[in-house]
Order: structure tokens, then C-alpha cells, then sequence
């Protein structure tokens, strides 16, 4: 099956359907479009707007079917008018208020199925051509806890209250089972997280490295694919399913727990994670030795010190994830100059107990990286070159590990590299200015801020306008004008 010119889908027994560059790819190529074959709430959601998917009360009800919507025009939405308002109308099934609404809200967890199964109504063509031969891995979710709560929660409630038998109980979990599998996070227009099921998305292989990058427009949710490295023909193409900054520890539990299946990619297997070693513990027993596990694919295997006879457990290491996580978390919605010293404090305790490119001490720089320069009282200008120095390190350190798991046009890369050239110009002047340097060294170290500038447009001109990462391009695209357009004359005044 060929999607378009860009690529090919083929099959074989070990992987199912997989999707290859039918012709040489190159970066920032677009390779498809397409649109969500259904979307919703995702599980486990707080009641949403059934029409805008913002966040309700549950005060204001839609006239016709008394679910949460959260306003009058809402409920003509057709993603919500044509769906199961229908069918919760005809029913008479009405929602069930909570007491706190920002709880999950069980009654949610059969909506998005349920658009789903109805879109297999209103378009069997593309079902039977895109959807129905997804992957479920139905035989180990009949075994797991999830196919009792769906049975509960979505068949059952479907079938029965619904009054929709029309549609057989292993349909329905099949399209649960879709969902879970196959589904992609996306960010409505009112700015929550919802997820969509795209078919042609759905067919390219997970890797822990991928090869092409996705973006998802905010208003119509259509997705556009683009290889973010050259590709050649033939070569398989891969998204990744997981966070690629996190371990392979978690990436692995992660993907067993919530996709079902076991990666062994080139990163999973390797134990330092193609050398980044985002996953190693600095050895508590001796100076110069690192913990590295012995079997990267096994959740209980020994790490061992790579310089001394010191051993730990594969449970002990991810309880040190754990802990290191939890901090993370907790800090996560600080912001400015108290969300700069909750990170830096995180990171000088764990910077003893993790490899410096540790996954850990990765993540802390990616949010410093961001809030150095923004934060009131350390704007870029308001900066003293030390911390000037900082935020270069840390986007330094930060595209050094980039460079392998997150490799080409991607977005991080682009916003990193966009944060490094600031201090880098600011760095320059003032080491030209206080005679440190002299003007051809300055000449050098702009022109290296310019080209990294010129490659942070490159990647996020491929973002839609609409999102924040659109709207840094432009703010990037303007200052890279500006720069070359004023290159001269910067270094005959500086």
C-alpha cells in the first residue's frame, strides 16, 4: 500500500505492518497529512467540553443530551452533535455530576471509543482500508487489569445503558485496544490534551530514535509528518511512542505497560544508550566508577561498577529514578527566578549520584536552559557572564545528547539552539569589549552565533504558526534578519 510518493507500507509476521521511504528523503521533507479518524478525551480525563474539550464544572449541559459542555454554541459542534450526543439522547443516559470535577471522570472512558465506532459507521471505507487492521495486542490485554476496566467501564456501559449491541463486545475492545495502542497526544484549540487516532501515523515502527518528526495543528488536528533526518530509500521509518529523554528503565516499562510490547531498538540494547548514558549512576563506592546495567532488557538483572566490585539491582536503580522523578515533578509548574533555584537545587544534589548527561540532570537543563534569559531578574541582558556561561553549557550539554537520540529537525534541537545563541552574542561583546578578545575573534564567535541561529530557523520555520514553537520561528526568523542584515555594523561598534 503507498500513502503517497514519500512512502510505502509493507508487512511481515514479526513486526506486522511497518512503513519504508519508497525514494531518498530529506530533512524537513514532508512525507504525509492526514486527519484524525476520531478524537476525544483522553482515559482517565477530568470531565472536558464535549465540543471544545476544555475543562467543565459540569455546570452548563447540553440541552439535548445533558452532558457537560461549556457553552451554548459548544453543543452544535458536530464532533459532539454527531456523535454521542445521538446516542446518549435516544438512550436517556444521562451524566452523572461529580463532586469535584477536576476528578477522573469514569462515565469519559467510553467516549472517544464510542467516536470511533461511529466513524466506522459514517466511513466503512476508510476502516476497512486504514483502521481495522491496527494493532491491539488484544491476547496479553485479555490478561492485563485494563481488559476487566474496559469490560466494565466501556463495553458493558456501551452495550447496556447505550443500548448499542449493534456493536459486538470484541469490536469494542478491539477499538480500546487501538486507542491504547495506536493513539497520539495532541493539544485541542482550548490548549488541553486530548488524544486522536491517526491511521497513517499509526503505521510507521517505534524506535527510540526516531527518524521523522510530527506536528499536530491545534484547530482542525490535522498531522503533518516530515523526516527530520535525510532518509534513504527502503529505510524504515520511526516515531517514537515514549518520552526520548527518559531511561531505558522507564522507556521499556513504559511501553510494556501502556503499548504492550517490549522494545529492543539499537538504544534499548546498547547500555550506555549510544553513549549518552542517560540511564548511568555514578558509583557510591569508588571515584572514577559509573553503574552500568549487565542485560539492558531485563527489568532484574545486576548494574555493576565499571571500576570496582560494587553491584546493585536493576529495582534499586529505578527507585533512585523514582525519587529523582518525584522532584522533578514537583517543581514542574514553578516558573521564574524561584523555578531557576528549585532546578539548580535538584541538580547540585543529584549531580553526585548521576552521569553528568544522566537522564536526570538532561531534563533539569532542558528547563534551565529555558528559564535562563526569560525569568524576571534573569533576563538575557540582566545576565552576568557567569550565568551567560551557564546557560551556554547547559544548551551545550543539552544538544550533546540531542545529537543522538533526538538527531535532525526536531524541535527541541530547534528551541535549544535558539536559547544558545543569546548568551553566546552577549558573551562575545563583552569579551571583545573588555580587550579579552580581539575583532577577529569576535568576527568568529558571532558568525558562529549567526549560523546557530540559522539553524534553529531552519527547524522551527516547520512548525505551525499557531503553536508556541511556530511563534518562536517567527521571533527567531526576525532576529536572524536582523543579525544579517546589521552583521557589520555590529562588529565596527561593538
Amino acid at each position: 500500500m503507498t500513502y503517497n510518493a514519500a512512502l510505502t507500507v509493507k508487512k511481515n509476521d514479526q513486526v506486522g505492518r511497518y512503513a519504508v521511504a519508497s525514494r531518498d528523503l530529506k530533512a524537513g521533507e514532508l512525507i504525509l497529512t492526514d486527519s484524525p479518524f476520531a478524537y476525544g478525551p483522553k482515559s482517565d480525563s477530568c470531565p472536558l467540553c464535549l465540543g471544545c474539550s476544555v475543562p467543565v464544572d459540569c455546570s452548563n449541559l447540553c440541552s439535548k443530551c445533558s452532558w457537560p459542555v461549556c457553552n451554548s454554541e459548544c453543543k452544535f459542534l458536530s464532533v459532539h452533535s454527531e456523535n454521542e450526543c445521538e446516542v446518549f439522547a435516544s438512550a436517556k443516559v444521562k451524566f452523572q455530576p461529580l463532586e469535584d470535577p477536576t476528578d477522573v471522570c469514569l462515565q469519559y472512558e467510553c467516549i472517544t471509543p464510542l467516536r470511533v465506532l461511529l466513524a466506522k459507521e459514517k466511513d466503512p471505507r476508510r476502516w476497512e482500508e486504514e483502521v481495522e487492521m491496527m494493532e491491539t495486542h488484544n491476547e496479553l490485554r485479555r490478561t492485563k487489569p485494563i481488559w476487566y476496566f474496559n469490560q466494565v467501564n466501556i463495553v458493558d456501559y456501551l452495550r447496556g445503558p447505550c443500548k448499542l449491541n449493534r456493536f459486538s463486545e470484541d469490536l469494542i475492545h478491539s477499538v480500546c485496544g487501538m486507542l491504547d495502542v495506536n493513539s497520539f497526544e495532541a493539544r485541542a484549540s482550548s490548549g488541553y490534551l486530548i488524544r486522536c487516532l491517526y491511521p497513517k501515523l499509526a503505521v510507521m515502527s517505534h524506535d527510540c530514535v526516531s527518524n521523522i518528526h510530527h506536528t499536530i495543528d491545534s484547530n482542525d488536528l490535522k498531522v503533518a509528518v516530515k523526516a527530520a533526518i535525510n532518509i534513504p530509500e527502503n529505510g524504515e521509518l520511526f516515531c517514537s511512542y515514549t518520552y526520548s529523554l527518559w531511561p531505558t528503565l522507564i522507556r521499556r516499562e513504559f511501553l510494556i505497560e501502556s503499548k504492550y510490547f517490549e522494545c529492543k531498538c539499537n538504544r534499548c540494547q546498547d547500555k550506555t544508550e549510544l553513549g549518552t548514558h542517560l540511564g548511568t549512576l555514578k558509583c557510591s563506592k569508588c571515584d572514577n566508577g559509573v553503574l552500568l546495567s549487565t542485560d539492558p532488557l531485563s527489568f532484574t538483572c545486576e548494574w555493576k561498577c565499571t571500576h570496582c566490585e560494587f553491584k546493585t539491582s536493576a529495582m534499586s536503580v529505578k527507585k533512585v529514578y523514582d525519587i529523582v522523578q518525584r522532584e522533578i515533578d514537583s517543581v514542574e509548574m514553578i516558573t521564574g527566578a524561584e523555578g531557576i533555584e528549585c532546578r539548580e537545587a535538584i541538580y547540585r544534589k543529584y549531580r553526585s549520584v548521576f552521569h553528568p548527561k544522566s537522564a536526570y540532570m538532561t531534563i533539569i537543563r532542558t528547563a534551565l536552559a529555558q528559564l535562563y534569559g526569560r525569568a524576571e531578574g534573569y533576563t538575557i541582558h540582566e545576565l552576568p557572564d557567569l550565568l551567560q556561561e551557564r546557560k551556554v553549557e547547559l544548551c551545550k550539554q543539552l544538544l550533546d545528547v540531542l545529537d543522538v537520540i533526538e538527531p535532525g529537525l526536531t524541535r527541541i534541537r530547534g528551541i535549544t539552539l535558539y536559547e544558545l545563541h543569546a548568551p553566546l552574542i552577549n558573551l562575545a561583546r563583552n569579551q571583545y569589549s573588555s580587550g579579552v578578545i580581539n575583532k577577529d575573534e569576535f568576527r568568529k564567535k558571532m558568525e558562529e552565533a549567526s549560523d546557530i541561529l540559522r539553524q534553529s530557523v531552519e527547524i522551527l520555520k516547520n512548525e505551525l504558526p499557531n503553536s508556541n514553537e511556530g511563534q518562536l520561528g517567527l521571533v527567531a526568523q526576525e532576529s536572524y534578519d536582523t543579525l544579517k542584515e546589521n552583521f557589520e555594523l555590529l562588529i565596527e561598534t561593538a
